[in-house]
């Protein structure tokens, strides 16, 4: 890599293309193609890499051992204490709180309602790892949005942008920032221009993008979203339950009589799924007279299969149109003529909670199919809806294949609500009428996290000690369980870096950053250095809207550091370019995981992230270009 980086400052000649780096070019392709399609989940792509890196050694120059350094890196272990550190932060409840006093203000009026999303999401982004920080403040927005008679649409995007431009305020405000620390460290040895980020090293840019990025959500985004979800919406209309919901009594002479849900289960099939069973009225008279009785009075939101049936029992059924037709058919019950199933979904304490939650980036369902009935039996909560890359699906549910970002509608106890709410693997929309949070905790939270981000500043120990050292305290002193240590970690994250550096270092050993980066020279003859430097924060924002933001950087930061050596401007400038940019993607829900998670609840579609983006994504490439300029030079 060295003998290339000279070549390329010293004669400014085009390296010759070598079989290396064309095995390492067709590596790259290939986890573009994975990335890009999904057909493997972003970590298992991850490990695909490491593989095929070590298979193919005597052209990659990857052996086992730097295979698998991803896992040992600096940055991977950084990255995983920070998210253990942040779900420290968030079990004692201090950024919902502060989310719910920033929007105590906000009334009916938008822009005070922005105003206070950007303001509680920006700060907060900027020392806590912002995917977590979105993911809390999703039920929170929501609520400010239907209490202030406001569509969530006009919110949600703007909470994960802010997030996005607020990540940038530290290094430790996203994982892209401390894998282009560790990246740039490790090209220093090439480039003395570069080193190791400092805690604060490029606040004053980011104070400026923060800024810049919060006046055009507050000021201008609300005029470009549409109002995709209504106001205070209603659940069952936005999902069209009423199209796939039924009532059905269990008849006299029934063989369900004095059977279970699971028994009426295996006969309706598993295109039908039981959400309630209400309760025969008579023997709800019965059971206040004190006439002895083995069933339970009322509605038994998500029964359990062991749930006793009895004749006049009413079972609402979720189901598709095609099957509720047949219905009648099916011997034991039958439709009732008059039903009230809709109706009786409400959303008041007794007859269960309507919520919808998200399917985050590191759940254990993503690439199951979804199985109502498992699903109640696990989480006690009936699926009612599914949306899918914010499309409802309108017919068949069961068997459906969960992805990231999808929502899913579903009715729940509040216990079970409060429950789900903790879960690391699913955003609950709404927030749990009972938060079980540790509140007397925060201040020791709030003191380790000073702690750690003060050690990192005056450089005593590196920020990987420092953080480490933290998550220590953090379950010495009760505001972490052991056990919630691996439930804070984001593994796909973690996977993902861990394979991504190796073809990295392939990039940089064989000369393929090189070879690239000499293409870009070449430009330099008829383009200002300014330009070159504003073409690559354009080309790594596309980049990272197709792939991840951290499998950009290690693509890209080579190529950048070489390309300004190239054409005898500041590695540094570039370096800081390409930061920026892939920490900053605004132009589709799949560059960003933070966009994902309001996916669904916003019901968006692909065009909105576009339309509110692009503009916002042209802005902060001047600002953060000219910034560079600037601050650093170029």
């Amino acid at each position: 890599m060295a003998a290339s980086a000279s070549l390329i400052q010293e004669t400014a000649t085009q390296p010759q293309l070598t079989t290396d780096m064309i095995v390492v070019f067709g590596v790259v392709v290939l986890a573009l193609v994975f990335f890009l399609t999904e057909r493997l989940p972003v970590d298992v792509t991850a490990i695909l890499l490491i593989v095929i890196l070590v298979v193919l050694e005597p052209w990659t120059g990857i052996d086992p051992a730097t295979g698998i350094s991803g896992f040992a890196n600096e940055a991977t272990i950084t990255v995983l204490a920070m998210l253990i550190l942040s779900g420290g932060i968030s079990r004692t409840g201090i950024v919902q709180e502060l989310g719910r006093r920033m929007a105590a203000f906000a009334g009916t009026s938008v822009r005070k309602q922005l105003f206070a999303t950007v303001a509680a999401t920006s700060p907060v982004s900027g020392v806590l790892n912002n995917t977590p920080v979105v993911a809390l403040l999703v039920p929170v927005v929501t609520d400010v949005a239907n209490r202030g008679n406001t569509s969530p649409s006009k919110l949600l995007i703007p909470l994960s942008y802010a997030s996005q431009v607020g990540g940038m305020l530290t290094l430790i405000g996203t994982s892209t920032n401390i894998l282009a620390s560790d990246i740039s460290a490790r090209l220093g040895t090439t480039y003395p221009e570069l080193h190791r980020f400092s805690m604060f090293e490029f606040t004053r840019l980011g104070l400026i993008v923060a800024l810049v990025g919060g006046l055009y959500l507050i000021f201008v985004s609300h005029y470009l979203l549409p109002e995709r979800v209504p106001p205070r919406a209603d659940y069952l209309a936005e999902y069209a339950v009423s199209d796939y919901v039924a009532d059905v009594a269990v008849v006299p002479g029934s063989p369900l009589v004095d059977g279970t849900v699971g028994d009426a289960t295996e006969i309706l099939g598993p295109d039908i799924d039981i959400v309630q069973v209400v309760r025969n009225r008579s023997r709800d008279r019965d059971r206040e007279a004190g006439a002895d009785s083995d069933s339970t009075p009322g509605r038994a939101v998500a029964p359990r299969q062991d749930l006793p049936l009895t004749e006049g029992d009413i079972l609402v059924v979720r189901t598709n149109r095609d099957a509720i037709t047949e219905l009648a058919d099916i011997p034991g019950v039958e439709p009732v003529a008059r039903p009230q199933s809709v109706a009786g979904l409400s959303t008041d304490a007794d007859a269960g909670i309507l919520t919808e939650l998200v399917i985050s980036l590191d759940s254990r369902l993503v690439g199951d199919r979804l199985d109502p009935e498992a699903f109640r039996d696990e989480f006690n909560a009936a699926v009612l809806g599914l949306r899918s890359r914010g499309e409802l699906v309108s017919e068949r549910i069961v068997g459906k294949r969960l992805d990231i970002g999808d929502t899913l509608l579903v009715q729940a106890p509040p216990e079970t609500l409060d429950r789900l709410a903790r879960r690391g693997d699913m955003i609950v929309a709404r927030e749990p009428p009972q938060p079980d949070y540790r509140t007397d905790k925060a201040p020791i939270a709030v003191a380790i996290m000073i702690g750690v981000v003060a050690v990192a500043t005056l450089e005593f120990y590196p920020i990987l000690i420092a953080a480490l050292a933290g998550v220590v305290a953090m379950v010495v002193t009760g505001v972490l369980e052991p056990n919630e240590l691996y439930d804070a970690v984001e593994w796909d994250i973690i996977f993902l870096l861990a394979g991504v550096i190796p073809l990295g270092i392939a990039l940089e050993q064989t000369g393929s950053a090189a070879y690239l980066a000499s293409l870009v020279v070449s430009t330099a003859d008829f383009l200002p250095t300014l330009v070159v430097l504003w073409l690559f924060y354009i080309v790594t924002g596309l980049i990272t809207e197709v792939i991840s933001n951290n499998a950009s950087v290690v693509l890209l930061l080579p190529v950048a550091a070489a390309a300004a050596a190239g054409i005898g401007s500041n590695p540094f400038a570039f370096v800081l370019a390409v930061t920026f940019a892939a920490s900053t993607a605004f132009l589709g829900p799949i560059g960003y995981q933070t966009n994902l998670f309001v996916y669904g609840p916003g019901g968006y579609r692909f065009g909105d992230y576009f339309r509110v983006g692009a503009p916002l994504q042209l802005i902060l490439s001047v600002v953060t270009v000219l910034g560079i300029a600037f601050f650093w030079g170029v």
